[in-house]
């Protein structure tokens, strides 16, 4: 009978350390960043060149102004709003509510005011309160009121139009005006079976210290990096849209105002940063920048998403265009009246 001996550990770890080698020849993080440090360091002159050209300031200048005066703003609200998601329990809400449907509507919309935080933040509290019996209109008129109402937002846009102090008030009036009438609207027409019952909270077991934190730096990540890109359309259209064009556009009312309706939705700025990119566009009327900061907060891109994420993509589809045209509807009407 043949004697056969155990291998020693390790020594039929040929093929196996194949993968290992594969691994080793991939790009991290560190040498990604390293080689991009050195091609911008070999690309220097030309880099200076362009930055150095009259565009190129206008446009920096635009972007490191709007960006620097908004984030403060962003910051302070994405902690309120984290601590108050996190500390503040979905059942006190359910509780303040009046139990009539009718009544819940206009006292969750005025509820909003105690959220200072973002839309990524009203989508989940939205959601954390259906799942706790509130009744979904008033939810949704919540979630509609806090990004637009609240007092981060409201002196915010103060700052941003520090000549016009009407457009907080203008502000103030129309997005509770469409978030109450919208909480009316799905209580009179909208049907259960459009509405998905939300998911369980995604920082629901955790400690608060850790859903503190979560909430922090999603809400971070997530609006900071619209308030950037918010920050770089806004200073493109200002520096590379020929004047012309934006004062062909703003000179029609009814087009200046489908415009910022439309770049309100594309755009998908946070509501503590959104009143600094309005007020950078100059050549429109305060009627069309207040409409900019109504849609805004309450339907854009990412919003949709996160509606669809949470409530079920029906309810998204039939939500999101009649908010669309209660918020256009809602700013005209209120501008028409206080501006």
């Amino acid at each position: 009978m043949a004697i056969t001996e155990d291998a020693p550990p390790g020594a039929e770890a040929g093929p196996a350390d194949a993968p290992s080698g594969q691994e080793g020849r991939r790009l991290s993080s560190p040498l990604v960043l390293v080689l991009t440090l050195l091609l911008a360091v070999l690309a220097q002159s030309p880099i200076r060149g362009l930055l150095g050209t009259p565009l190129m300031q206008s446009w920096m200048t635009v972007f490191v102004a709007v960006t620097m005066q908004a984030l403060p703003f962003l910051v302070l609200g994405v902690l309120l709003s984290a601590a108050l998601a996190v500390f503040v329990p979905p059942s006190f809400f359910a509780r303040a509510l009046p139990r009539r449907a009718a009544l819940a509507v206009p006292v969750a919309g005025v509820a909003g005011a105690i959220l200072p935080g973002c839309e990524c933040a009203s989508v989940p509290v939205a959601g954390a309160l259906v799942r706790r019996g509130v009744t979904p209109a008033a939810a949704l008129a919540f979630l509609l009121s806090a990004p637009a109402i609240n007092p981060i937002v409201l002196t915010a846009t103060a700052v941003a139009f520090p000549r016009d102090p009407e457009m907080v008030l203008g502000r103030f009036a129309a997005s509770l005006l469409v978030a109450c009438v919208m909480g009316w609207l799905w209580q009179r027409l909208g049907r259960t079976d459009w509405l998905r019952p939300p998911a369980h909270g995604a920082h629901e077991g955790a400690t608060k210290g850790e859903a503190f934190w979560n909430s922090v730096r999603h809400d971070t990540v997530h609006a900071g990096g619209f308030l950037v890109l918010g920050a770089m359309a806004a200073a493109t259209l200002k520096a590379v849209a020929p004047a012309q064009w934006l004062r062909t556009a703003a000179a029609d009312p009814l087009v200046a105002i489908l415009a910022l309706a439309v770049l309100a939705v594309l755009l998908s700025i946070c509501s503590e940063a959104d009143a600094f990119v309005a007020a950078s566009l100059t050549q429109f009327s305060l009627t069309a920048k207040l409409v900019f900061l109504v849609v805004g907060p309450m339907i854009d891109l990412k919003l949709f998403a996160m509606q669809a994420g949470t409530f079920g993509r029906g309810f998204a589809l039939r939500f999101a265009p009649a908010t669309f045209a209660m918020a256009v509807a809602g700013a005209v009407v209120t501008g028409a009246v206080l501006l």
